[in-house]
């Protein structure tokens, strides 16, 4: 493994043999692969999980309709507000030492919240796992230009895979844990803070190994003047439509996730099965959140990949329109394809930048400013639908995202990075 990676074409990422500093030592990259698919997995139980049980835990908590809405729009703010944190931390820290402790916050807040004793211990304890989700977020592309230079299509999707997986099976495997915990809403719950403790193991051995919170290397990487060319990340074209990109295709991704079994339970599909519909679009996101990645890097422009996946949204979008449950498998797989947008997203911060300094820039940037832009469209979706009384309405807006979210994908697929648009230096 240490030769293959030492000898492996600079193919994948063109920039790759320009940004030495960003290689850690080779013994250490087994252990990272370990340490990333586990932070993969953690990434998004601690939201799917609450939302098999937020009835049961909405009822037990005594939490009012509104505060219980008001859950849904806060993993995307939390993600806003402490994935900008990321870069300084991570600066000051190491980006492993920064994930380490992300992981052991998220399994900290989860093994906390289910035993909250009411609504603001609660959302205190999500935020702690949120923060440690958001900074993870932000640091993982970081992570992967540090350790596999060489392989940034390849471990993004192999990452992006795991985190899809653990999106899955936290959504699937929730309700079927608390039945056999006993039927307890709060055990079901907590069992997922076990994944995350296990999630925490290898990193301070990665720490230790690789000294990335000391060796003059890892600063350089990670935040070398920082302070004074952070600012210039706003002068960069890509980077705001990287960032506008990143933030529609999260748009479509809550609300996919927040309404689609409500659609289809309209349609007059049996609540069994729109949960399975579901689950079938999210499982999507595990083989292509592999492919797509190797497939982007591949490319010198991303822009034919962009429009295919707003494609195949668009399609979806209008067959829910015109017969959601005659066509409801073809429907669920389309979105499902459509919301692969993320790992190559994720793909593109990596590519948009020939520096670790520069990624972890963008990476919080986009990341940040995205996932603030998501916030409104689920809760835009509900309001549009409580006033039309149906899905025409709320299907078109979530159709007519699409198109600026192909446009921002054409314009961050371009072969540039920001370091030349902004000047930025290591």
């Amino acid at each position: 493994m240490s030769e293959e990676i030492r000898t492996l074409s600079t193919a994948e990422t063109p920039h790759a043999a320009q940004d030495s500093a960003v290689r850690a030592p080779v013994r250490a990259t087994g252990l990272v692969v370990v340490g990333m698919v586990l932070a993969a997995l953690n990434l998004r139980p601690a939201i799917t999980s609450l939302g098999a049980l937020l009835e049961e835990a909405r009822t037990g908590l005594h939490m009012s309709g509104s505060v219980a809405g008001l859950l849904t729009s806060v993993p995307p703010l939390c993600f806003a507000v402490f994935g900008v944190a990321a870069p300084r931390l991570a600066r000051r820290f190491g980006p492993g030492a920064v994930v380490c402790a992300g992981m052991a916050a998220v399994a900290t807040g989860l093994a906390v919240r289910p035993f909250a004793g009411g609504t603001a211990a609660f959302l205190a304890a999500s935020a702690l796992a949120l923060m440690g989700i958001a900074v993870s977020n932000v640091l993982m592309p970081v992570i992967v230009k540090r350790y596999f230079p060489d392989r940034v299509g390849s471990m993004t999707g192999l990452y992006s895979m795991a985190l899809a997986l653990g999106t899955s099976l936290a959504a699937a495997a929730t309700v079927p844990l608390t039945s056999a915990l006993g039927g307890s809403w709060r055990g079901g719950l907590a069992v997922w803070a076990v994944l995350a403790a296990v999630a925490v193991l290898p990193w301070p051995g990665l720490v230790r190994d690789s000294r990335d919170s000391a060796s003059p290397a890892s600063g350089k990487a990670v935040g070398a003047g920082e302070s004074a060319a952070a600012p210039r990340i706003t002068r960069s074209p890509t980077a705001w439509a990287l960032a506008c990109f990143f933030g529609l295709q999260a748009t479509g991704a809550y609300i996919t996730m927040g309404w689609m079994p409500q659609i289809f339970r309209d349609a007059g599909v049996p609540a069994g099965t729109a949960g399975v519909l579901l689950a079938v679009t999210m499982v999507m996101g595990v083989p292509l959140a592999f492919v797509i990645p190797r497939l982007a890097t591949r490319m010198k422009q991303q822009g034919p990949i962009v429009v295919a996946l707003g494609l195949c949204g668009l399609t979806g979008y209008l067959g829910l329109q015109l017969a959601p449950a005659a066509g409801a498998w073809a429907w669920a797989l389309l979105l499902g394809v459509s919301n692969c947008s993320f790992p190559l997203a994720l793909t593109m911060i990596g590519m948009r930048s020939r520096t670790g300094t520069g990624v972890v820039r963008l990476s919080a940037f986009a990341q940040s400013t995205g996932y603030l832009i998501s916030i409104p469209g689920p809760l835009l979706v509900g309001v549009l639908y409580q006033h039309s009384g149906g899905w025409d309405l709320p299907l078109t807006l979530m159709a007519a995202l699409l198109l600026p979210q192909i446009g921002m994908g054409l314009l961050a697929g371009r072969d540039r990075t920001i370091e030349d648009e902004t000047g930025m230096r290591n």
